[in-house]
């Protein structure tokens, strides 16, 4: 009995459809983009002597790993550290007529606790297997702190949000002066620090 042929493939065209089905998936798939925080590492000094900072300038944020805060070794609620933050930057304690006095500050002028906002740092430290959860609510307070002190005083000074005229010139919706606006903003920078360091994080809880 005579063997039947079996009938061939035709794969000519078959990396063509590939590659346009290739094609079709780039083209057509969203590729989620990435999030993160702004953080810039100091530059680095030449001079290299031990930089001494005062005790009372120093905000002190502990996050263990149980998610509970200690702030200058006292147990706080999150809702509260944004106040606090605010409180300890804008204490302005350097006495009237010293070279850090801060004429524009409007805390309690407590001498226990920050010079002005220029020497006032913000130090945080995270547990290990503190939640990442934590982690960026904390930042965001902190954050929010210099933010509502810098938009209190570029009301003050020109009239306007800094957090809204930032996000106007970086998304390119700004209608003024962008040149003049950066000079402001870099003004109120100036004034306003945000020296916010983080330390290396624990290995165990506390």
């Amino acid at each position: 009995m005579a063997r039947r042929e079996v009938p061939e493939v035709n794969a000519g065209s078959m990396a063509d459809i590939a590659f346009l089905l290739l094609i079709f998936f780039l083209v057509t798939t969203t590729i989620e983009k990435d999030s993160g925080i702004a953080r810039q590492l100091p530059p680095l000094e030449e001079n290299d002597d031990e930089v001494n900072i005062r005790e009372r300038n120093l905000f002190i944020v502990n996050v263990n790993k149980n998610d509970q805060l200690l702030v200058n070794e006292k147990p706080m609620e999150l809702k509260d550290l944004r106040q606090a933050a605010i409180d300890f930057i804008d204490n302005g304690g350097a006495p009237n007529g010293t070279a850090d006095y801060c004429d524009f500050c409007q805390g309690l002028r407590d001498p226990k606790s920050s010079d002005n906002p220029d020497k006032a740092i913000i130090s945080l430290q995270n547990d290990r297997l503190t939640s990442y959860k934590m982690y960026i609510a904390v930042q965001n307070e902190l954050v929010a702190a210099y933010n509502e002190l810098r938009n209190r005083e570029s009301q003050r000074l020109f009239g306007w949000d800094y957090t809204e005229v930032k996000n106007a010139i970086s998304e390119g919706n700004y209608r003024g002066n962008v040149e003049q606006a950066e000079e402001r903003l870099r003004e109120i920078q100036k004034m306003i620090p945000q020296k916010l360091s983080e330390a290396e994080p624990k290995r165990k809880g506390s």
